[in-house]
């Protein structure tokens, strides 16, 4: 019989990839396993080889990023919403910035492509609310408004992940961006920036990105 595969074996595998892709080193199937305490044919058990692991790190990023927005309830503040899924979108690229960083090498395909889209989705889902309810003009292309949103926090993500601008940047600029993105859209100025001080908190400490940056 079989031994089953071990999950904590896989997720290694795939976070040993994502980290060796950030710090730009030659991924092999013998530098993948180096320290992990198994065989190159643990990439072959788990992913079919390394093409398999590829596209398990990208769907892995996709897959934990998801997770974390789906915490994210929906509140009769649909600006507020657009506030604190904003920041928990941030939150994962600082704790998780090897895997961020390889969602977007579309050199690998995804076992699931629909992944790459939903977090997407529950932005564009929030914006739709805010239409509805009048805090945005109406009208408003709310895809439009989450890829807008998604596009400068992306941006501002990438310049602290390669070390170009500290974390707590973040924290200072994101909440801005997104205010700015929202008022050109028709918010309220004053009722946006309330609504989206509710939905960010303010960061706490310093980040993974920090730490890797230094």
């Amino acid at each position: 019989m079989p031994r089953p595969l071990d999950p904590s074996i896989r997720a290694a595998l795939i976070e040993r990839a994502a980290a060796m892709l950030a710090r730009r080193e030659p991924v092999t199937l013998r530098s993948v396993v180096e320290g992990l305490g198994v065989s190159t044919i643990a990439v072959y058990t788990y992913f079919g080889g390394m093409p398999g692991l590829w596209r398990a790190v990208r769907q892995e990023g996709f897959t934990r990023l998801v997770e974390r927005l789906a915490e994210i309830p929906a509140t009769p503040d649909a600006v507020r919403d657009l506030a604190a899924l904003s920041a928990a979108y941030s939150a994962h690229a600082l704790a998780e910035p090897d895997l961020y960083r390889a969602m977007f090498d579309a050199a690998a395909d995804l076992d699931d492509p629909d992944a790459a889209g939903r977090g997407l989705a529950l932005l564009t889902a929030a914006a739709a609310r805010a239409v509805e309810t009048g805090r945005l003009d109406p009208g408003t292309d709310a895809a439009a408004v989450a890829v807008r949103i998604w596009v400068s926090g992306h941006g501002l993500l990438m310049l602290v992940l390669t070390g170009v601008l500290p974390s707590e940047l973040v924290g200072e600029h994101g909440p801005r961006l997104l205010i700015a993105q929202l008022v050109a859209a028709g918010a309220d100025p004053a009722s946006c920036e309330r609504s989206v001080g509710d939905g960010w908190p303010r960061p706490a400490g310093p980040s993974r990105a920090d730490t890797i940056a230094r």
